[in-house]
């Protein structure tokens, strides 16, 4: 009964909204099918490590200038039409790292293409299918709406990462060369590029800015009355990016490596349990904000999974610090789809695609600089000092951002406000 009454969202979903479910379905599969083996065929191409490292640097930061471009000229463009260009982007990569090892011609590609090295979300997508959702769904259903969508992506990605590795074992099985078996792979993410432009190919005018919608007389980045607000959240964004930067999983992996000698197949059953964990806590988030509302949720959920992290090296034995880290992601997500759903409610419609694609580049700068900062803590033996710093910074992000924007509300908590007076 209760997933039951979770699932009649899905009536409101139309044939567009069903269909963007599915290319984020397709798309993350494809993202975590490569990413098992992305390094490995590179490597066997004739790669060094210093030279992966620099194609997976150019192609973040290629991805960065490419989806701020496409984003912030969607709603003006034509949402289909840019991600109609996403995917062929992502058919073009797919085809040049198939063809050639020159590194030249890869980092070309890798910046001019779409490819996700990490098997995270990457490339304009995320943010113009959101704007095209919040055209299609009602606001009191969007919350919960982006919270599935969210899920939806978790677990395709963890399916597609499944699939790419039994896929390139098997052929080599069958007799494949390594290289070839790898090839296969980056071949099947360029096919895949191919079906989500099929895909996006079906989608109606319905996803589009409305047509009576009044021109912007000036716009910076697409974005024209609601700018001062998105520069608002996203240098709020960028700073919690940036605190997350500090504990991304492969270092609290390491952590818990010399901390307590935890083997690699325990650490991949914690962070499997701890990813799930995060996964399903997002689907609580719809139902919390449609209570208390949206900054209120991502305040009170996040700011207990961020004293919760502190606590992990504080932890006395394993056992204690598994289980802090995993009830601190048990709501640790609650805050993904209330601010995915605050930041496209609070700008007009022929904002939302470059709104959620400017709060996203912010975050993705934030995120890209404290690793390093981490890395250099951890090489001077300061290994819970990334714990502090991470939760620490978090905790200011959540006092700014609640002082900041609790009394800015979006419509449907401006409607509920007005109905209960």
């Amino acid at each position: 009964m209760a997933l039951a009454a979770e699932l009649s969202w899905t009536r409101f979903l139309t044939a567009d909204g069903r269909l963007l479910f599915t290319t984020r379905l397709v798309r993350l599969f494809a993202y975590g099918f490569l990413s098992v083996v992305l390094a490995l065929y590179l490597a066997q191409a004739g790669l060094t490590t210093a030279q992966i490292g620099t194609v997976f640097t150019f192609t973040l930061i290629g991805d960065a200038a490419i989806t701020l471009w496409i984003t912030t000229s969607a709603d003006r463009i034509g949402r289909k039409r840019m991600l109609l260009l996403g995917a062929g982007l992502m058919l073009f990569a797919g085809i040049v790292f198939a063809v050639t090892g020159n590194i030249v011609l890869l980092i070309v590609a890798g910046i001019i293409g779409v490819l996700s090295p990490s098997g995270n979300e990457i490339g304009p997508f995320l943010s113009i299918e959101q704007a095209a959702l919040t055209q299609i769904v009602p606001n009191d259903q969007r919350t919960r709406t982006f919270a599935w969508y969210n899920l939806v992506g978790s677990f395709a990605t963890a399916t597609g990462a499944l699939v790419g590795g039994v896929v390139a074992q098997g052929l080599q099985g069958a007799g494949l060369s390594a290289l070839n078996s790898y090839r296969a792979i980056v071949i099947g993410y360029a096919l895949f590029g191919a079906a989500l432009a099929l895909l996006f190919l079906r989608l109606s005018p319905a996803i589009e800015v409305s047509a009576s919608a009044p021109p912007a007389t000036r716009t910076v980045l697409g974005l024209h009355r609601s700018r001062r607000v998105v520069f608002k959240l996203a240098s709020l964004f960028a700073l919690d990016a940036f605190a997350g930067g500090f504990v991304v999983q492969s270092l609290v992996a390491y952590w818990f490596n010399v901390r307590f000698g935890v083997p690699p197949a325990v650490l991949g059953s914690i962070f499997f349990g701890a990813n799930v964990l995060a996964g399903i806590s997002a689907l609580s988030a719809s139902w919390i904000a449609s209570k208390i509302g949206l900054i209120n949720t991502m305040f009170f959920t996040h700011l207990p999974s961020n004293v919760l992290l502190i606590l992990v090296p504080l932890m006395p034995n394993l056992p204690l610090a598994i289980v802090v880290l995993l009830l601190r992601f048990s709501i640790s997500q609650m805050d993904v789809p209330t601010r995915q759903s605050y930041t496209v409610a609070m700008v007009d419609p022929d904002e939302r695609s470059a709104a959620s694609g400017v709060t996203a580049i912010a975050r993705s700068v934030g995120a890209a600089i404290s690793p390093s900062l981490a890395g250099l803590l951890l090489g001077a033996s300061l290994i819970s000092v990334p714990f502090f710093l991470c939760g620490g910074l978090k905790i200011v992000y959540d006092l700014a951002l609640y002082s900041t924007f609790r009394a800015v509300k979006p419509p449907e908590e401006q409607a509920e406000q007005r109905t209960s007076r």
